[in-house]
């Protein structure tokens, strides 16, 4: 799409982002007009991005992900700190999902702990961290995050233009829910992922910042930064084990995380 002269760049980039995913274009650098000159703003055309979507019938935001919180996915995309993307009602799953390959551009996958949270995490009970965050997790889940990342070249990916674009996210599949967590040591907790019976990729919940807790704590404060917040009833990824893998038609994968169960996926 050619890039034209925007009275309004932040609204321009996250109509620009909306219509490459819509058209089912590969994935590109936002043009120079467009492009977040820092994180900050980048966070702004997340948020004009996510209203487009919610409009187009995605759903209300109801739940988030926090990304590259692993050394793995880290080195995969080239950008060395955590960001997060919202994740909208009309794309969460729950135990063994079947998906069309063709309603994606391209396809990945990625295992982790996900969580669900039992109440508000408002900024006046902050900031949060791994221990006084502890209260608001109902439940702790295996979970599959769908990420469509459009077949970009990921040496073109800085965090600016990951976190205006959601940080890919294209869904979640969620395991059953563990209510009893808190007896489970997260952090050591062996997870894999497989792919058509084949065992892909290995790690454990510590892998995503020293624990899951740390990055639940680390986006309900960054939430809190930008005058917003996690609600009750959220579900929060809490960051790849392994790395990204992408799936074609005919493959099956799942995630099991040891004490947590499973949740898998089928691309037809």
């Amino acid at each position: 799409m050619a890039s034209t002269p925007d009275a309004d760049p932040i609204a321009g980039a996250a109509r620009h982002l909306f219509a490459e995913a819509q058209a089912g274009h590969k994935g590109a650098p936002l043009p120079d007009n467009l492009a977040p000159p820092d994180v900050a703003t980048a966070y702004l055309v997340q948020d004009r991005l996510q209203a487009l979507w919610v409009e187009a019938g995605a759903g209300a935001v109801a739940g988030w992900k926090v990304a590259l919180t692993s050394k793995v996915m880290q080195e995969l995309v080239g950008v060395a700190q955590p960001c997060e993307g919202a994740i909208f009602a009309n794309r969460i799953y729950h135990g063994a999902v079947s998906l069309p390959h063709g309603a994606f551009v391209n396809i990945g996958v990625e295992s982790e702990i996900a969580v669900r949270l039992a109440h508000d995490l408002p900024v006046a009970d902050g900031p949060y961290d791994q221990n006084n965050i502890r209260a608001a997790v109902a439940a702790c889940m295996a979970a599959i995050e769908i990420v469509d990342d459009r077949a970009i070249d990921y040496k073109l990916v800085d965090a600016e233009l990951l976190i205006a674009d959601n940080s890919f996210n294209a869904g979640c599949i969620l395991g059953p829910e563990v209510g009893d967590w808190q007896d489970l040591e997260l952090a050591a907790l062996a997870g894999r992922m497989l792919i058509n019976g084949e065992v892909v990729g290995t790690g454990v919940g510590g892998d995503a910042l020293g624990h899951p807790l740390v990055p639940l704590a680390w986006l309900a404060n960054n939430l809190n930064l930008r005058g917003s917040m996690l609600r009750a009833g959220d579900v929060v990824m809490t960051g790849s084990i392994v790395a990204t893998k992408w799936l074609q038609p005919g493959d099956h994968m799942v995630t099991e995380i040891d004490g947590l169960g499973q949740a898998s996926l089928t691309v037809t």
